[in-house]
């Protein structure tokens, strides 16, 4: 293991942490010998107990910030927050999402899913980047096979997973190692979390909501700690530039050369002249 990979003494970031799988990093990171963790996260309603909870086995170990991330003064003021908390923010982890593409919800759920994670990345690289006097660090940013899949369903989610995903391989692939940054991303497959309720409410339009059932009764749905370990084991082992998923109740796959194959093929096909990194 990389001293990348190592939790003891670090200092996590982590959106969208007052519930569901952002919930279960936090213990699991804390339960690892994490130094200190700050939960940003809209619910105070969530947020606050689960650290009153927390703090009575890791005291003092843990804050809570309310910060609703598709907002960019709440994301500027809640890192700063952080930062001057704890020092140092040493990983971070783009957990926050919403998936419901409906007409009252999809502007939302886009500017959470991909403008406050595009925000915090920035943020992050900028603290993190030795060569500017930062210590290095950790971002992992979280997709979904939907990144990658055509859903007539959720057309606006996957848009958004697969701009999650470009953004992260080409912002990363843009870091040196001088930077002392390592970027990686994490791609689910169906989880058993909240954001699978009421899957026949969440398509842009109702006449999919049926489908979007079918669909999803056909797969297997992985159970929250699959994607939980998932998350752990891909920071303690992965690589800068990194891809991983998963999916199905499977070990967490690195998925990085099937990614760039895809990304190559495509790329010789357009511009073949183009120099592929």
């Amino acid at each position: 293991m990389s001293e990348f990979g190592k939790v003891e003494g670090k200092t996590f970031l982590i959106t969208g942490g007052a519930s569901g799988l952002g919930a279960g990093y936090v213990e699991s990171f804390l339960k690892d010998g994490a130094k200190s963790v700050a939960i940003l996260d809209i619910s105070e309603q969530a947020g606050k107990p689960l650290v009153e909870k927390l703090n009575k086995v890791y005291p003092g170990k843990v804050i809570f910030i309310k910060c609703d991330v598709s907002n960019e003064e709440n994301v500027t003021q809640a890192f700063n927050e952080v930062v001057d908390k704890f020092k140092t923010v040493d990983v971070l982890i783009n957990n926050a999402g919403i998936m419901n593409d409906s007409p009252n919800i999809w502007r939302k759920a886009t500017e959470v899913n991909v403008l406050g994670l595009v925000s915090l990345t920035l943020k992050g690289i900028k603290h993190m980047n030795k060569e500017e006097g930062g210590k290095g660090g950790t971002i992992i940013n979280v997709s979904s096979i939907a990144g990658f899949m055509k859903n007539p369903c959720l057309p606006i989610y996957a848009g958004a997973k697969a701009a999650v995903l470009q953004f992260t391989h080409s912002i990363a692939t843009g870091l040196t190692e001088d930077t002392g940054v390592r970027v990686m991303t994490m791609c689910f497959g169906a989880t058993d979390t909240p954001l699978l309720h009421n899957m026949d409410k969440l398509p842009y339009d109702q006449k999919f909501g049926k489908l979007l059932l079918d669909i999803l009764n056909d797969h297997t749905v992985q159970n929250a700690d699959s994607a939980i370990k998932g998350v752990v084991e891909t920071f303690k082992q992965g690589s800068h530039k990194s891809v991983w998923l998963a999916t199905d109740d499977k070990p967490v796959q690195d998925i990085t050369q099937l990614i760039n194959n895809a990304y190559e093929m495509l790329q010789k096909a357009i511009y073949p002249s183009m120099p592929f990194y």
